[in-house]
């Protein structure tokens, strides 16, 4: 049986004041969209549409980088209800087979609540099957209608329910699995309704009128939440950095405060390792096994491998070896790559560069564009000088070389293998293998400099004195 997917995802998003649409805002690191492709991803359905509308060419352009299969785009020129947008999609499905109905808002959905919902139209045969759920507060939801003898008969929204059924506390949680044939019958919906819209659950009349099976699958309040404004977008981020923490605990990595503690949903974290307070793993990171991250670490996009210690750090787009040890304050630009062992240490900033295996860059440097080979010491207050005003160079400096504190390393430029730079030097020149360089001018001392400027301080005092008193007596 061929399956296709249908994400209703041209909702205008009125309540977050955005001129980003409304499905592209983000929950744990992903668009709210992403969150729902990538739960009905695991059905492998046949084809895809997702029904845009508001920035159709903004959420076209994101879920092309969703990496999340094959989509096709209808577009819903006007607002008219769920009816009026799956009308866009059907021309673009297959005649035949089972078609599922997702909306773009509503992130918190799971593959095995789809997997359930489509395994009860499948086996019940039906024409339709809903997802409904029991709301604690069923305010604002489409009641779903039962007859005496618990057959699905409609669904009722709450603008247009009466009394008695608003206290009817099943209610539809907008999920369908529609035999595709059904769907021939949005031709036949009329929007005479309080909001003047084309409801898709009012399909269901007219499967009962040609004896067909409704189904109700139920499923979970907590799953089928939508996001309508940022409060709830909130809301959804906690429950879904909450579920990827317990995912990580179960997989044996320890998280010293999962309140304070973020992780995308693409985040991977290998055993044994500890994630401290304050830590934040974004997209595209992935952590190592044995490594202890935090307190206080956002890393976006970066490799830590295993065994390495990462503190009150900054890293975008880095590369930490095994074994390595960056912070605290440290910061690790693009391009940053630490080799096992190495250090990288408090108030020190890379981009562009890599630091050799074992090699420690320990306090108050700053490493642009440079290749720091094996065994290497960079001391406190190094510069490698690496933008002219026009162009980027590259500095690098051999293994086992050492270079002293407050040496300015002017690109382009080679430090040759064990070489030496003298502490203070600006160095200009390459200097060759185990070689000592120093660029400093010859220093003065003057003696007796200090007692002669006390006592200039103290005549200097005693003038003004003497002045101040001259000043009342005239007075």
């Amino acid at each position: 049986m061929g399956l296709s997917v249908v994400v209703l995802a041209a909702g205008e998003g009125k309540r977050f004041r955005s001129s980003t649409p409304k499905p592209l805002h983000a929950a744990a690191g992903r668009a709210l969209l992403w969150h729902v492709l990538a739960a009905a991803a695991g059905l492998r359905a046949d084809s895809t549409v997702v029904v845009v509308g508001r920035g159709a060419d903004e959420v076209r352009t994101a879920v092309a980088g969703f990496s999340l299969g094959p989509v096709a785009f209808a577009v819903q020129h006007e607002q008219k209800g769920t009816g009026d947008a799956m009308a866009a999609a059907v021309p673009l499905l297959p005649p035949e087979g089972d078609v599922l109905v997702l909306y773009g808002d509503t992130p918190l959905i799971t593959q095995a609540t789809l997997e359930q919902l489509l395994a009860t139209h499948r086996t019940l045969r039906a024409g339709v099957t809903l997802l409904t759920c029991e709301a604690q507060d069923p305010t604002g939801y489409g009641r779903v209608l039962r007859g005496p003898d618990g057959q699905v008969t409609g669904v009722v929204e709450q603008r247009d329910a009466t009394q008695a059924q608003r206290a009817i506390r099943e209610v539809n949680a907008g999920f369908y699995v529609f035999s595709r044939p059904v769907l021939d019958g949005l031709a036949q919906l009329r929007a005479d309704n309080d909001q003047g819209e084309y409801y898709l659950p009012d399909l269901v009349p007219f499967v009962l009128a040609r004896g067909g099976v409704v189904a109700a699958c139920r499923g979970s309040e907590a799953e089928t939440r939508g996001v309508n404004d940022r409060a709830e977008l909130a809301d959804a981020g906690t429950v879904l950095r909450r579920r990827l923490l317990d995912g990580l605990m179960a997989s044996g990595v320890t998280v010293v405060d999962p309140s304070t503690t973020y992780v995308d949903v693409d985040v991977e974290v290998g055993p044994d390792t500890t994630l401290e307070p304050l830590t934040i793993l974004e997209a595209g990171t992935r952590i190592g096994a044995r490594c202890r991250i935090g307190p206080n670490v956002r890393l976006t996009g970066c490799t830590v491998e295993e065994e390495a210690v990462v503190t009150q750090t900054v890293g975008v787009g880095a590369h930490v070896g095994p074994g390595a040890q960056v912070g605290p304050f440290a910061y690790l630009r693009p391009g940053a790559e630490l080799a096992a062992g190495s250090k990288v240490g408090t108030y020190v900033e890379v981009k562009n560069s890599r630091v050799g295996p074992g090699s420690k860059v320990p306090h108050l440097t700053y490493v642009g564009d440079a290749d720091i080979g094996a065994g290497v010491n960079i001391g406190a207050g190094t510069v490698f000088v690496n933008y002219d005003g026009v162009a980027k160079h590259r500095v690098t400096v051999g293994d086992g070389a050492f270079i002293g504190s407050d040496t300015m390393l002017v690109a382009p430029l080679e430090v040759g293998p064990g070489a030496q730079t003298a502490a203070g030097s600006t160095i200009t020149k390459d200097v060759p293998p185990d070689a000592l360089a120093i660029e400093r001018s010859d220093q003065r001392t003057v003696e007796g400099w200090g007692a002669r400027r006390r006592r200039r301080k103290l005549e200097a005092q005693g003038r003004a004195a003497d002045s101040q008193q001259d000043e009342h007596g005239r007075g």
